[in-house]
């Protein structure tokens, strides 16, 4: 029986553009957490370090489907390379800053320009879809990158957290400047995967963020995000206040494992049921695994929660990424696909402040609280969808006798 990941590279270039994607994507997930790190050491301030994290992931959401309109206009060659420099260089003035103990504004700035931090996901999916377009291998090409996102999840985080910890404050966020510089350039140097930049129509273009379906695929992603963001924070706040602050590493790599075996398990099932419902049930797992959250007492136990609360993660991901491919012009993927990635930013962004601020006002177990209303959001936002598929089916299904 074939491999279906296997067959994937057997596409001429596939193993280039992924192995530079990989080095460019890991910078996503450490720079947040490093900066949550690096503040919390030096300022001592949930609150702080929080917000200005959130700056940057606010930043981030805010330019990144405008970075990737450019890429879908001009292409990724041009564009990559000037996004990720002003990235780098946010990177090492707010290094500086934390160094040289500037004022809290300065940390806010530079923050606020490393979101110029292109969406490497949405790029290396891109270049599967140009490869894979209206094949079936899409999909398992989309849940390999949902694992590869989990991956990087897995070993970014654990990687800033312990730099940060074991050597100097900065680390964290510097090896991150690092890594983006050097995963970039390796990544627009496959250009013969690169996809091609298509005619666009005459005048100015409605967002994409407009059309059907974007809209609460975007707020879902969102709330996904604040779990994500909540996890990040209480993660090293619960590890610091258990006497194990290098232990905050085992808990955020549990989230994304758990996401990573599911994401591998759902790439290769097939389901003859409609998009939008099978987005439901995945909703629907998400927001009843983040319940037991709130009765963690431990590292072990905060560790399996955060794991079992992964499972749902990466199959949310791959069936929204699916949901997009179907519903936006080919010229305009990119930009789509972008989207989902900002909305997951935004809610990462909300959930590190919304969780700095109540661990610093009414202690750790409190925030657990806002996995648990975001989880709940997740499923309402899901339901509309599935309820407009199921009428959809049932009138196809009476039309059709």
């Amino acid at each position: 029986m074939p491999n279906p990941y296997r067959e994937l590279f057997k596409a001429p270039g596939a193993i280039g553009f992924v192995l530079a994607g990989a080095i460019a994507r890991l910078p996503l997930p450490m720079i947040g957490i490093g900066i949550i790190t690096m503040l919390s050491q030096v300022r001592g301030a949930y609150t702080l370090a929080g917000a200005v994290a959130a700056t940057f992931a606010l930043a981030t959401a805010l330019m990144a489907p405008r970075i990737s309109r450019l890429v879908d206009r001009h292409g990724q060659g041009k564009v990559l390379p000037v996004a990720a420099g002003v990235c780098v260089m946010a990177l090492i003035g707010l290094a500086a800053c934390v160094q040289w103990n500037a004022p809290d504004w300065t940390l806010f700035v530079f923050a606020a320009l490393a979101g110029a931090l292109p969406s490497m996901p949405a790029m290396i999916r891109a270049r599967w879809t140009e490869i894979f377009r209206d094949q079936p291998e899409l999909r398992t090409a989309y849940a390999l990158e949902s694992v590869a996102d989990e991956l990087s999840f897995i070993v970014g985080p654990p990687v800033a957290v312990g730099l940060s910890v074991v050597f100097f404050p900065q680390a964290g966020p510097l090896v991150a400047a690092l890594l983006l510089a050097v995963g970039v350039t390796a990544f627009v140097l496959q250009r013969a995967t690169a996809p091609t930049v298509q005619q666009r129509e005459a005048g100015r273009e409605a967002s994409v963020l407009r059309m059907p379906r974007m809209g609460p695929l975007v707020a879902l992603m969102t709330a996904m995000g604040v779990i994500v963001g909540t996890i990040d924070v209480l993660s090293v706040a619960f590890a610091r206040a258990q006497g194990m602050p290098a232990g905050a590493s085992l808990v955020l790599s549990a989230y994304a494992l758990g996401s990573c075996v599911a994401g591998l398990v759902f790439g290769v099932l097939k389901f003859q049921m409609p998009l939008a419902r099978m987005l439901s049930i995945a909703a629907g797992v998400t927001a009843f695994t983040t319940v037991p959250l709130l009765l963690v007492n431990d590292l072990i136990s905060l560790t399996l929660g955060v794991l079992l609360a992964g499972l749902s993660f990466a199959p949310t991901m791959i069936i929204a990424m699916a949901l997009v491919e179907s519903s936006v012009p080919s010229r305009r993927l990119t930009e789509g696909l972008t989207w989902l990635v900002t909305g997951l930013g935004a809610g990462v962004a909300a959930g590190a402040a919304l969780a700095g601020w109540v661990v610093d006002h009414y202690g750790v177990s409190a925030g657990f609280w806002t996995a648990v209303v975001a989880g709940a959001i997740v499923l309402l936002v899901s339901l509309p969808g599935a309820r407009a598929s199921a009428i959809k089916h049932a009138a196809a299904s009476d039309s059709g006798r």
